[in-house]
């Protein structure tokens, strides 16, 4: 892959979005919402309850089933400033699931909003979950850049942290609904299947799936796999340079079963679902590369660094030494992180087809969607605001075919 990133101007990958064209809530029901069908060029259109026709019997379909966190809590001081604290990913435990069970206390990163008016002072706040008050505390420990380390303590020990935010928590909705969040985003801006807390962000190409859509697809006999990649804030941070080698392409982290590698390693197509699972299982392979070429497991992946590596390795190699090592490893699971950045000019090593919604302008995420279809993305979103599709998180969906 001979990426030139400083050649790749991100003006070239923008459109202009309607205010009105955004979804600010979600359909009724979920599987009633637009599809847009791309096929080698070839554009129709359905309902997501179709899906099924465009998923061939016995294909193998990538599902990220992380679970959004209520991530922002709000404090009230004495003279009524209110500071919010957006969560970011945990520091202390840094393991999501050993941070959620934390019942004294915990450590996360965070963005902190109107942080100007928190001084060196402790935020607290009292509440009460079944019938018990309980009194929580928030206290700066250092700061780097735009974030803040904040450690949480509370004066219960019968509660851990998760059932401290999922009871004062808000639902982390993204910045462009221009709205609070609602009882209806503790439901609807989560997955059917989400079972892994740690997003900030939901997998919004997931929020069209429902039950009789999975009853569909298992008659067909549909393999369904799940990866977890806990998606960061950075998911809605745009392009603000004019090229995009000068952009720093945030981190997440992901976890991916051995089992889930064995089924990939003899699957035929590979269906993925949502950009997130795209850039997961992407890393995947590169994480494979990394080792045939080195024989050690490097568990990070760059954000420009599988441009360099060797392109000639099969999938089914790459997915085969990470299941070999594992196994000489005695590890079930593989955890590791990617800073992967998905640009036009990348070979697409594990994703055959793509399901996803149609992303803002200027976004890493609809890089991601020209690297896959090329120049018909325009085409694309083209057809999309011609026929009254809904855009962004709330908004419709799209299968493509390449």
């Amino acid at each position: 892959m001979n990426i030139k990133a400083e050649n790749i101007k991100i003006n070239q990958y923008t459109y202009n979005l309607p205010e009105q064209r955004i979804a600010k809530y979600p359909l009724e029901q979920r599987d009633l919402s637009k599809l847009l069908v791309y096929t080698k060029g070839n554009i129709e259109h359905n309902t997501f309850l179709n899906l099924e026709h465009y998923i061939h019997a016995n294909d193998t379909m990538v599902f990220n089933n992380t679970k959004v966190i209520q991530a922002r809590l709000k404090f009230y001081k004495e003279t009524g400033a209110r500071i919010e604290i957006f969560c970011l990913e945990p520091v202390n435990p840094s393991d999501y699931v050993l941070a959620f069970q934390q019942n004294q206390k915990v450590t996360w990163k965070c963005i902190v909003g109107n942080a100007k008016k928190w001084k060196n002072d402790l935020l607290t706040q009292k509440f009460v979950i079944y019938n018990t008050e309980i009194e929580l505390n928030a206290r700066k420990i250092s700061h780097g850049g735009n974030t803040r380390t904040i450690e949480f303590t509370w004066n219960n020990p019968s509660f851990c942290f998760s059932e401290i935010i999922d009871h004062i928590g808000e639902m982390p909705i993204p910045p462009y609904l221009n709205r609070e969040s609602e009882n209806i985003d503790k439901d609807r801006y989560q997955t059917v299947y989400s079972k892994s807390k740690g997003s900030v962000a939901a997998p919004t190409a997931g929020l069209h799936f429902t039950n009789r859509v999975f009853g569909q697809l298992k008659t067909k006999n549909v393999n369904i796999e799940e990866i977890t990649l806990h998606v960061g804030a950075g998911t809605f941070t745009p392009i603000k340079t004019e090229t995009v080698n000068n952009h720093e392409m945030h981190t997440e982290h992901f976890v991916v079963n051995k089992s889930t590698l064995q089924h990939l390693l003899n699957a035929n197509d590979i269906t993925v679902v949502g950009t997130t699972s795209v850039r997961t299982l992407e890393s995947i392979y590169w994480l494979g590369v990394k080792l045939l070429m080195s024989g050690m497991l490097e568990l990070k992946i760059d954000q420009w660094e599988v441009y360099q590596l060797p392109k000639n390795v099969s999938r089914q190699e790459a997915v085969e030494v990470l299941i070999n090592y594992m196994q000489n490893n005695h590890l079930e699971t593989l955890h590791a992180s990617t800073q992967i950045m998905i640009v036009p000019g990348y070979t697409f090593k594990m994703t055959d087809v793509l399901i996803t919604n149609f992303h803002q302008p200027k976004s890493t995420l609809l890089l991601l969607i020209a690297a896959f279809i090329g120049d018909d993305w325009k085409k694309v979103y083209d057809y999309a605001l011609e026929n009254d599709f809904r855009f962004l998180s709330y908004g419709d969906s799209s299968i493509l075919i390449p």
